[in-house]
């Protein structure tokens, strides 16, 4: 593809550079090669250095548009084009795939993952994007990015409509939002599950936030919304947003809602009413949230007209994302590990918990490094509301310290009720060694996470290998003494 064939604006370049071919975009100076249309989207970079690298053309963040010699050109929209020029490069394939966006604090991955099983028993071929990364046609590809960058994300989506996918099921994040993105994407149906506190190292205060989110519910963006009625945010958008949209929940009147709602640690089976259809609904999600998920998914996939018979089979046989609310079981003790990662979903996993639980409840958690510190103190505090005994250790401390991160948790609680082990694994031995036959312990944070990023590396490091390990040693100990 020419220069010329990206640029709306292209009398803003010379003849030369309008015949400029273009093979790929990139971002990284690391990756840059010849061929390349390189974004300098901070303007911070070297110039000298970005074209040492042998790219065709650069385009820069400056206060105007101007074109400033042979291969560059600068501008105050260059995310924008950087979104835009993407999807060009990539035949614009977006425009051809139905796309189901997710948005909201938490709920997207499980969300995301309940609409892409009700689409498979519907016949339909899908792809997710996501927290996971990019799944389709059994390929799963590393994006780096709940909501990728646009150039890696449209470069996916020619992969997955080459590969013949139909629907594509994507989690969207309020930086993917604040950052541009999306420009140039519009979803088939768009879902907000709920906002709370979280990345406000990022925007500054909740309202910045909950406005990202909210700003893409508009014809631009979206044909349809869905929108979660038992959420403020959600419920105030109901009086302002410009497209057709659907509400679910289970606390406030609804078009799609719950009754009859019976739980345990295995599942959930609830009476569900979608736009006046009725039927029953079993799923192996636990705990209330995940009602909440399952009745986003319904609300959605009714939206595109999937049957109730189909959307009843797909939820029964939808399994839980890795490291949500994922139960093991040994010797009468419920383990979960779980991703819950701020102050609502840490509260909603441990209100869950606590209402299934026998006996005492553990919980074992952390907060991650160089991110929103506000939170730290609130989960401290939320931690010791429902929780018998608090295990504080390290979760990703990044660059930061982890005793300073742990600190800052104490300072939402009082003496007493919880001990500091920086070392989540050993950490995660001594919860388990506490528990009792009746007891349920909670290790929250980091869910299905393979590794702890610690200044910078990423350790390799597993929730579910710790537990694991704890309980074959366990057994073999039990092994040997029967012997004796």
């Amino acid at each position: 593809m020419f220069l010329r064939d990206l640029f709306d604006d292209e009398s803003c370049l010379t003849q030369n550079q309008k015949e400029i071919e273009v093979k790929d975009i990139s971002i990284d100076l690391n990756s840059a090669k010849n061929g390349d249309l390189f974004f300098d989207l901070k303007g911070d970079k070297n110039l000298n250095s970005i074209l040492k690298t042998g790219v065709s053309f650069v385009i820069r963040l400056g206060k105007k548009n101007k074109n400033d010699g042979k291969k560059v050109f600068s501008c105050p929209d260059v995310r924008e084009r950087f979104a835009t020029y993407s999807k060009k490069l990539n035949n614009c394939v977006c425009d051809k795939l139905k796309i189901i966006g997710i948005t909201g604090t938490n709920g997207k991955t499980s969300t995301a993952r309940l609409i892409s099983d009700i689409l498979k028993e519907s016949g339909k071929n899908v792809g997710i994007i996501g927290t996971m990364g990019g799944e389709f046609c059994d390929n799963l590809v590393e994006t780096g990015f709940t909501t990728p960058d646009p150039h890696i994300l449209h470069k996916l989506l020619r992969q997955m409509y080459s590969s013949g996918i139909e629907y594509v099921v994507m989690e969207v994040s309020a930086h993917a939002i604040a950052l541009k993105k999306l420009e140039g994407v519009k979803f088939e149906v768009l879902c907000l599950t709920n906002i709370t506190q979280d990345h406000l190292d990022f925007f500054g205060d909740i309202e910045t936030y909950a406005q990202t989110k909210i700003s893409i519910f508009t014809e631009k963006f979206a044909r349809q919304a869905v929108l979660c009625i038992d959420d403020d945010y959600a419920r105030k958008l109901t009086n302002e947003i410009k497209i057709p949209f659907v509400t679910y929940g289970v606390e406030s009147p609804s078009d799609v809602f719950a009754i009859d709602i019976l739980k345990s640690f295995s599942g959930s089976d609830f009476i569900c009413n979608s736009m006046d259809e009725v039927f029953r609904i079993s799923t192996k999600l636990v705990g209330d949230y995940n009602v909440l998920n399952c009745l986003c998914a319904i609300s959605v996939c009714s939206v595109l007209g999937i049957s109730p018979s189909k959307i009843v089979k797909g939820v029964e046989n939808s399994q839980p994302e890795l490291g949500r609310f994922n139960t093991i079981v040994f010797n009468g003790v419920n383990v979960v590990i779980d991703y819950a990662h701020t102050p609502d979903g840490l509260e909603k996993v441990l209100q869950n918990a606590k209402e299934l639980c026998d006996k005492r409840l553990l919980l074992l958690f952390g907060c991650g490094g160089n991110r929103d510190r506000g939170k730290r103190p609130l989960m401290g505090s939320i931690a010791l509301i429902y929780a018998d005994k608090v295990f504080l250790t390290s979760d990703n401390p990044r660059f930061e310290d982890p005793i300073e991160i742990i600190k800052d948790i104490e300072s939402g609680m009082f003496k007493g009720k919880y001990v500091v082990i920086p070392d989540r694994a050993l950490a995660i031995q001594t919860a388990l060694s506490c528990c009792e036959r009746g007891d349920c312990l909670i290790i929250a944070g980091k869910g299905g996470e393979k590794y702890q990023d610690i200044k910078g590396v990423k350790i390799p490091y597993n929730d579910f290998d710790e537990v694991h390990n704890y309980f074959r040693k366990n057994l073999a100990l039990v092994g040997e003494k029967r012997k004796a």
